[in-house]
């Protein structure tokens, strides 16, 4: 990857941590762009279905079955616009999940870049098996250019 990618990429995934603040969950709040020819084709964050009240989690704390993936928001958001995803590259502030990979696939990105590893990697597994690029930077919060790739 030359150089110029690479600063790229760290740009935008700045910009999904960026975007997840928008998300009213208390556990952890992810942002997703989706980026084809270098224009943001869509956005997401996680949260609630259209129509709910912004309340991710019960009063236990846990996540609420019906919460929807910054991933699955940015992909659907797209089936509702007038632009596709053929080729585009996904930057997701959390590795995706198994369920949100099955989507990437299927919307027909090609990339995705993520900034946190979570503790299943099945979802990653997946994107690779299906030949799909997949890269992992630790992209500082603020307007520092550092961050390392694996």
């Amino acid at each position: 990857m030359d150089d110029k990618q690479r600063k790229l990429d760290q740009r935008y995934l700045r910009m999904a941590r960026i975007w997840a603040e928008n998300s009213y969950c208390q556990r952890r709040k992810v942002g997703a762009l989706v980026v084809k020819n270098k224009m943001i084709i869509s956005d997401g964050y996680n949260g609630t279905p259209s129509g709910f009240e912004n309340v991710c989690e019960d009063e236990q704390g846990v996540t609420k079955t019906y919460v929807l993936h910054a991933e699955a928001n940015a992909i659907t958001k797209l089936a509702r616009s007038s632009n596709n995803s053929d080729g585009a590259t996904i930057y997701i502030t959390a590795s995706p999940c198994i369920e949100c990979a099955k989507l990437i696939i299927q919307a027909g990105i090609k990339r995705v870049v993520y900034g946190e590893k979570y503790r299943l990697t099945d979802g990653i597994e997946l994107l690779e098996r299906a030949g799909i690029e997949v890269l992992y930077m630790d992209v500082a919060p603020s307007g520092a250019e550092g961050g390392a790739a694996l």
